[in-house]
């Protein structure tokens, strides 16, 4: 299977299933000397783990990660980086009857179409089990980045289907299983969930991401553009079904009067660009959001046909997210970081004597 490799200079290759024996990752391009142990990238997977709270699969995994290799006396050497996950809590018998069906919404179908044949225990390839290695490989790449630049990444959810959170404080973000920051509407988000795992159905979300302290000149024209590559990467993540930079479609009833950042001495008014302007950097916060489905494994009995293109209905039992975008805050936020990260270095590797005698503007006011 081709596809499984994100970067150019920061290269992640991810490799495992849901019910393997472990998934896991090769980072090759990391930078030499920087101090690296399990210790900087547990954090990471912790918060992205299953079975943190009622409202997620309640999949029992530890997600401990292992460095194999690309260290040595606690330093990075420049070699490949291998982290392994082992899986400890697969329930397979849970999907014996979807051999021979196909969840509406999922890829159970298009990988069959595809390969020949597909892993349906839990998802196989298509499962959003292997977010995990993206997240630590992550965790490397936002150490670098916040030694070498002082670049922080911080994400939330703003909406629970029809339910808009409004933005009261990053405070409220990590006290709550649903990374919202707004610590009063929580027990209406959990009513909410409840509702629906009652009904056996489920709902999507919107997630939202900040990286701050970006250096001015990521991204390359016409084609390799850095907000082209943000969005590349955030569709890969499982179930994103849209992404906006800055302004996003809200950009369709702005005026040009309104939409265009000015600029002053002082930074720039606004950041309706998101932080990038002809595919480049700015320095400002790059603001991303998504917009993720509702899961697709659901209890609620969906018409589908098997192999053989006979009608039949599913229903799927089994551990599973009645919203997956309640754990993708962490997923997003990783995935923007691999894509600064690889930047970071295509733009040191072509750029990095370019000095000019003024210097950069301040970006806009932090949120």
């Amino acid at each position: 299977m081709s596809g499984s490799t994100f970067g150019q200079l920061f290269r992640v290759t991810n490799f495992g299933e849901s019910h393997g024996p472990a998934i896991g990752c090769v980072i090759d391009g990391c930078p030499p000397g920087m101090a690296l142990s399990e210790a900087d990238i547990q954090p990471e997977l912790d918060r992205r783990r299953p079975g943190t709270s009622r409202h997620v699969t309640q999949r029992n995994e530890p997600d401990a990660v292992e460095i194999v290799s690309g260290v040595f006396e606690g330093l990075t050497t420049g070699t490949p980086i291998c982290l392994l996950i082992r899986n400890t809590d697969q329930r397979s018998r849970d999907y014996d009857d979807l051999l021979d069906t196909f969840r509406p919404g999922h890829a159970d179908y298009t990988y069959w179409r595809k390969y020949g044949l597909r892993d349906p225990r839990g998802g196989g390839r298509s499962s959003a089990r292997l977010t995990a290695p993206t997240v630590a490989a992550a965790a490397v790449a936002r150490k670098w980045l916040r030694e070498e630049y002082g670049t922080t990444f911080v994400g939330w959810m703003s909406a629970l289907g029809d339910i808009e959170i409004p933005f009261e404080g990053e405070q409220h973000i990590a006290s709550n299983a649903f990374f919202v920051p707004n610590a009063g509407i929580v027990p209406r988000l959990e009513a909410h969930m409840d509702a629906l795992r009652k009904a056996g159905d489920s709902c999507g979300s919107r997630i939202e991401v900040l990286a701050r302290s970006v250096p001015v000149g990521l991204g390359e024209p016409l084609y390799d553009k850095l907000d082209a590559d943000i969005a590349y990467a955030m569709m890969g993540i499982n179930a994103v079904k849209g992404v906006e930079i800055g302004a996003g479609f809200r950009s369709v009833t702005q005026r040009g009067s309104e939409h265009g950042d000015e600029l002053t001495p002082q930074g720039f008014r606004s950041n309706n660009a998101g932080g990038v302007l002809g595919g480049i950097s700015t320095g400002q916060e790059l603001h991303v959001a998504i917009a993720i489905k509702p899961t697709s494994s659901i209890r609620t009995p969906r018409a589908s046909i098997d192999r053989q293109g006979r009608p039949t209905t599913v229903q799927t039992h089994g551990r599973h997210d009645p919203c997956v975008g309640i754990r993708a805050t962490p997923i997003a936020e990783a995935m923007l970081a691999l894509v600064v990260m690889d930047h970071a270095l295509r733009h040191r590797a072509q750029c990095g004597d370019v000095a000019l005698p003024v210097p950069p503007i301040p970006g806009a006011a932090p949120r």
